[in-house]
């Protein structure tokens, strides 16, 4: 049963905030965690706890815990530590039924390679019914430009994945939220949302993006 507060970006760590809600209560999670990899961008930033798997993967437990029984689960996430991650959702009681891409412009260099590319794992729990539409799993990617956040995502790339996976007036859960745009895709399709973030200045960001669309969407509503 739900009985929390929806759309709302909480200003917390990931792990504890989602030990307060409740079993079988949170209908899609969308997020992209710390990949696990000490990562910064071109200018410097980098993403807090971005080398330390106990302050990321316990989160995982939790997830597996409040996601509603047949419900989907989307996680972005590198190849690097993807052992750790993979064993994190299994334990969790969530099994892989499929793998995103999205095909990059340009390119970022790592030791071996240039990437190209990023995916995440589509995960369940339990049996969901077959999406109406489900999305493609090789698709375009939609630079968000970073404005706000050194590994934003687009909207344009979550409104889909929210489509695709969920229905009008589900709530979508994303403990890692960063700048919000998974919490302002939500709101632009429908949706009730959650979004948990551990730095203050990016909290700030995903409120003041949350609130400019829920203020357009209710000017547009009541047209």
């Amino acid at each position: 049963m739900k009985n929390f507060t929806t759309n709302r970006i909480i200003h917390g760590d990931a792990t504890a905030e989602l030990a307060k809600l409740p079993d079988n209560s949170i209908d899609l999670i969308i997020t992209d965690p710390p990949y696990l990899v000490g990562y910064r961008d071109r200018d410097g930033r980098s993403i807090a706890n971005d080398r330390n798997p106990d302050a990321v993967l316990p989160a995982i437990e939790h997830m597996g815990r409040i996601l509603r029984d047949g419900s989907y689960m989307v996680l972005f996430c590198g190849w690097v530590a993807i052992d750790q991650f993979s064993k994190a959702w299994t334990d969790a009681g969530l099994r892989t039924v499929g793998q995103i891409f999205w095909q990059k412009s340009y390119a970022s260099r790592t030791w071996h390679t240039e990437c190209r590319h990023e995916s995440a794992w589509l995960l369940a729990k339990g049996r969901p019914a077959k999406p109406e539409a489900p999305v493609s799993d090789v698709r375009e990617w939609v630079y968000s430009g970073n404005r706000f956040h050194p590994t934003e995502k687009a909207v344009d790339i979550l409104t889909p994945l929210i489509r695709a996976y969920s229905k009008q007036g589900d709530t979508v859960l994303d403990p890692f939220s960063g700048s919000g745009s998974t919490s302002v895709a939500a709101a632009l399709t429908g949706r009730n949302s959650i979004g948990i973030e551990l730095e203050d200045r990016y909290c700030t960001y995903a409120r003041t993006r949350l609130a400019g669309v829920s203020r357009y969407r209710d000017r547009k509503a009541a047209a």
